[in-house]
């Protein structure tokens, strides 16, 4: 017999993820009920729970289900991860162009992720056309709503010039609130910047932040980019760089 969910945790999104951290098999009985029952972020969390395995068997095809689910009745992360899923190939076939139908959706509701997400088709022409100025539009709307990883690509648009005009004090403001706001690229954007005007110890602990939130893609090609700098504390990070990027693969 599974476990009983009490009413309130139905009604409760907030709880059934604290649930998660404290006892994720608990948890994942209690959000599938929660699903199953019509709560819509309790469809969309168990989408996530089950792509990730956490308290639950992993099933990515399964968790593309449920965020269909949830999508279809109006969630817009839900609509976002399912973008992702067609994007990454996670419980099917990659599609880009069913990404960017999705992402756009999501966009379109106001979801700072579904912006991103959408902004990175379009600037990369991936399922959709190239467009430089909508990508950086939905950057910009998204970098506003406080998302940081936006914030840093809306500094790399504004800092190149691209579908604007070049503006690199606002590209380095944008640069610094990203790193503030915990994106590890934009951590180091900041820190290249830095590094720049002659802040090398400002630099260098931006450079360990970002390296200690770095994923393996990040860190195989930042690492490489560290050797082409002036100072030898900064080209020291190199090192660290490649040796966790080693760890992580």
């Amino acid at each position: 017999m599974g476990y009983q969910l009490r009413r309130e945790e139905v009604l409760d999104a907030q709880r059934l993820r604290a649930m998660l951290d404290d006892n994720p098999a608990r948890a994942a009985q209690a959000i599938l009920t929660a699903a199953r029952a019509g709560m819509a972020d309790a469809q969309a969390l168990l989408g996530q729970i089950l792509l990730d395995g956490q308290g639950i068997e992993r099933d990515p095809a399964l968790a593309r289900t449920w965020f269909a689910i949830a999508a279809n009745g109006g969630h817009a992360m839900a609509r976002n991860m399912l973008g992702r899923c067609h994007e990454h190939g996670w419980g099917g076939a990659v599609d880009a162009r069913q990404a960017a139908v999705h992402y756009r959706e999501a966009a379109a509701a106001g979801l700072d992720w579904g912006l991103y997400n959408y902004a990175n088709l379009l600037g990369t022409g991936r399922g959709v056309a190239l467009d430089h100025e909508l990508a950086l539009a939905c950057y910009r709307r998204a970098a506003l709503m406080g998302h940081a990883k936006s914030m840093n690509l809306l500094g790399r648009y504004l800092e190149n010039g691209m579908a604007c005009a070049a503006d690199p004090a606002q590209a380095h403001d944008w640069y610094r609130r990203s790193a503030e706001a915990g994106d590890f690229r934009g951590q180091f954007s900041h820190a290249a910047v830095l590094a720049e005007a002659g802040r090398v110890e400002d630099a260098l602990h931006w450079l360990q932040r970002a390296l200690e939130g770095g994923n393996l893609n990040f860190l195989r090609v930042s690492g490489p980019a560290l050797l082409q700098a002036s100072d030898t504390r900064i080209r020291a990070m190199a090192t660290l760089y490649q040796a966790k990027a080693d760890s992580l693969a």
